[in-house]
């Protein structure tokens, strides 16, 4: 590419989110560029997570999270139908452990009807009729959650976004950029730094995409989030010998989160997480003495866990707007009307379910 090579749209992040966008533009026609940091795609947020096609349960009625997630269900499981991604419906259970929990499984058997998802409520000898070592007084059945091969799923949107003429660059960090009178001048870094002119820049960066934002010159300062100070780490760990589970098992979420849940990959092996940890530096080690912890919450679910059964197994970050103790937002998609900028479209805190939510998010942005 030469200095200042005119470009129709610039994608920046090649996670989940990122290649679906590209994906989708390239399919449609347009001149696409995907920049990524990394020397590979998806080996951020994307390959950190629990790898579960979500059914839009938790998210309040009308926001993006619930209908972008309903939608981005029926458009994922058909997606992976068509281009034989590995996954599986497999359904989970959301347990009440305890009589006091029973309210808020009512409540989200209701938030979930409103974003027209259908559980099944279960009494306990039902729930266990499915999974005989549960322990639990009332239980969700949601058969519409699966599990997913996330990298596979990047695979198959990175070829067929290729195929279609976009253009992938690894090991390209996104340095900023500013706005001119004849596009979004976008900066380079890496062995070979450029600056790109584009129409179009859409800035799926994931855990990186509020730093990249702030780079940008031109946006309304009161539009951004504040930079974060402390990280939302999550650890998961594994479990060493066969698990009794056929489907995935939640408990009540927490505030900020969704409790360490059970999860089960492709090949049937399970395990428990995330967590969170605030953090003050980005890092990814898994502490095994947090397992005395996981244990504990496990427990409450599955009183037959042995011991000594658990090992840490990896940790992701969230990409949080939001600190300890305060509720989740919900996603935030900017563009010019938002901050300004001709061209932009910033897409900040796309935690979960931006995994499931990734082709509906690819629709809304650039359909």
């Amino acid at each position: 590419m030469d200095a200042m090579e005119r470009v129709d749209c610039i994608i920046i992040g090649a996670g989940v989110v990122g290649l679906a966008i590209a994906r989708k533009l390239a399919v449609q026609g347009r001149e696409v560029v995907l920049l990524e940091a990394e020397d590979r795609i998806g080996t951020g947020i994307s390959s950190r997570n629990s790898e579960v096609i979500h059914a839009g349960i938790y998210y309040p009625q009308g926001s993006l999270k619930a209908r972008l997630c309903v939608a981005g269900n029926r458009a994922l499981y058909a997606y992976c139908a068509d281009h034989q991604v590995d996954h599986r419906r497999c359904g989970k259970l959301i347990v009440a452990t305890d009589a006091s929990q029973v309210e808020a499984l009512r409540h989200l058997q209701a938030r979930a009807s409103a974003n027209g998802v259908d559980l099944q409520w279960l009494g306990a000898e039902e729930a266990l009729r499915l999974e005989p070592q549960l322990h639990c007084t009332a239980a969700l059945h949601s058969p519409s959650t699966g599990i997913i091969d996330s990298h596979g799923l990047m695979r198959a949107l990175c070829l067929e976004a290729e195929t279609a003429g976009a253009s992938v660059v690894l090991k390209s960090p996104v340095l900023g950029g500013r706005s001119t009178s004849q596009g979004l001048e976008v900066r380079v870094g890496g062995s070979e730094p450029m600056t790109l002119l584009a129409r179009h820049v859409f800035n799926a960066a994931g855990l990186g995409a509020l730093g990249v934002a702030h780079a940008i010159e031109g946006a309304r300062p009161s539009s951004l989030p504040p930079l974060p100070r402390r990280f939302a780490k999550g650890n998961y760990f594994s479990l060493t010998g066969a698990a009794p589970f056929s489907r995935l098992v939640y408990p009540i979420p927490p505030l900020g989160a969704l409790g360490v849940h059970l999860t089960l990959d492709l090949a049937g092996q399970a395990r428990f997480g995330p967590d969170v940890e605030w953090i003050d530096r980005e890092e990814y080690g898994v502490d095994p003495h947090r397992a005395d912890s996981f244990y504990a919450e496990v427990r409450k679910y599955w009183p037959g866990l042995p011991d000594g059964s658990l090992q840490p197994a990896y940790a992701g970050i969230r990409p949080k707007l939001h600190g300890p103790g305060e509720p989740m937002p919900d996603f935030l998609i900017q563009r010019e009307a938002d901050h300004g900028v001709p061209g932009l479209v910033n897409l900040l805190g796309i935690e979960s379910p931006g995994l499931t939510a990734c082709l509906a998010l690819a629709e809304e942005v650039a359909g």
